[in-house]
């Protein structure tokens, strides 16, 4: 992993090793035992502990290779899943340490070690294409970390930007919380319809409803809508407002999704919204956000009166007759953004941006178990920033690039 500043500001290089490790047993098919242990290791590249001069940070992507609240732990070892399932007919139980995959606490994407929960897990199979889930989390061990927190803990090992005095945040280790229940619904009305319905409650703090219909058209061409809206549960985390995790009584993001696929390619415009009156706010420790708009080494989280509209475009090449193929996913966004400024609106003072991302994934046919994969990444800033290195660094005006080596045994 590799990032490049603007100018004279600090560039960062990492390279770590590790992997999973994961052993299953089933009895009757029926009742399933599974544990799996996760590893990630500094091949020390880089001091990752040394900040830039200018702006007194360390590195935004690198240290999320390795175990960013303890960077000079070169080897984290991780017990990431344990737990027992039971299949009866439609209906599946789990019980323990397991990853989940939702739109806002999910296992996320070009991390060593994912982020992992655990709890109870419940998933009804109503039809073949509809199902209903429950779940229930007491610990979640977020991403780019090395063990198992409470769900009030586990808040703010992530940067924490502003609150809305425009003051650093302290709501890392002051965040009460012990649960969080989900429930999803993803039903398929009729041939064309499918509604996915998700709402998480956080205890004490946030409860997040999603809702996404998705018609499709014609066999090739769909449009997909969304919205998620948030309101305060308690008193947000802690009844101090300087130490308070959620600030917003409420706040709202719509989005609207054009998709057209063809023989082996597929093109997609998005556009989101995030209404004035409040921040969209979600743990980045969780997982990434499941929205239209998403690529990847950015997000809108922490940001109100936002506006993006996204490309993508998808394709398989062949690159050796009948041996290799190429899949590309390419991605243009732009991202119009509130003043750096205002810390009502813009919690991590991100600026305006045009976001590039260029995935791609080589196919071996004689090595099914390789995954390579290659990201290239460029933020470009938008509009007039004013000269102050915090506003650039790690978040505009720079390039990142990804190689990424996956062999599955």
């Amino acid at each position: 992993m590799n990032t490049v500043n603007k100018g004279s500001l600090k560039d960062f290089t990492a390279l770590a090793t590790g992997g999973k490790i994961k052993y299953q047993f089933t009895l009757h098919n029926r009742l399933e035992i599974g544990a799996a242990l996760y590893n990630t290791t500094n091949l020390g590249l880089q001091d990752l502990t040394k900040a830039d001069v200018s702006t007194d940070k360390i590195s935004r992507y690198e240290e999320g290779l390795f175990d960013r609240l303890d960077l000079t732990n070169d080897a984290v070892v991780l017990l990431g899943e344990l737990y027992a399932s039971y299949t009866l007919q439609n209906h599946g139980f789990k019980l323990g340490r397991m990853k989940i995959n939702t739109p806002l606490i999910n296992p996320q994407d070009g991390r060593m070690i994912p982020t992992l929960v655990q709890g109870f897990w419940y998933k009804y199979k109503i039809k073949k294409s509809s199902v209903l889930q429950l779940g229930v989390l007491n610990q979640i061990a977020p991403r780019s970390t090395g063990a198992f927190y409470g769900i009030g803990e586990s808040i703010g090992t992530y940067p924490v930007g502003r609150n809305p005095t425009g003051q650093p945040s302290q709501y890392f280790g002051n965040t009460v919380s012990d649960y969080i229940v989900l429930f999803n619904s993803n039903l398929k009305i009729t041939d064309k319809l499918e509604l996915n319905l998700w709402n998480q409650f956080v205890d004490n703090i946030s409860n997040t409803f999603y809702l996404k219909p998705t018609f499709k058209w014609t066999k090739n061409f769909s449009v997909a809508m969304e919205w998620l809206h948030q309101n305060k549960i308690g008193d947000g985390g802690n009844p101090n407002e300087s130490l308070r995790y959620f600030n917003n009584n409420s706040s709202d993001i719509l989005g609207i999704r054009f998709n057209h696929t063809w023989n082996t390619s597929a093109v997609s415009l998005a556009y989101n919204r995030i209404l004035p009156h409040g921040q969209f706010i979600s743990p980045r420790e969780w997982g990434r956000e499941d929205l239209f708009s998403f690529q990847k080494r950015e997000r809108s989280e922490g940001t109100a009166d936002n506006h993006a509209l996204v490309l993508y475009y998808n394709t398989t090449l062949p690159i050796i007759k009948e041996k290799a193929e190429l899949v590309t996913i390419f991605s243009l966004g732009r991202h119009w953004k509130p003043s750096v400024l205002d810390a009502v609106l813009n919690k991590y003072a991100i600026p305006d941006y045009t976001h590039l991302n260029l995935d791609l994934f080589f196919n071996f046919k004689k090595l099914k178990n390789l995954k390579p994969e290659l990201l290239i990444t460029s933020k470009i800033a938008n509009g007039d920033i004013p000269d102050n290195p915090n506003f650039f660094f790690n978040k505009v005006d720079l390039f990142h690039v990804d190689l990424i080596l996956n062999y599955n045994f």
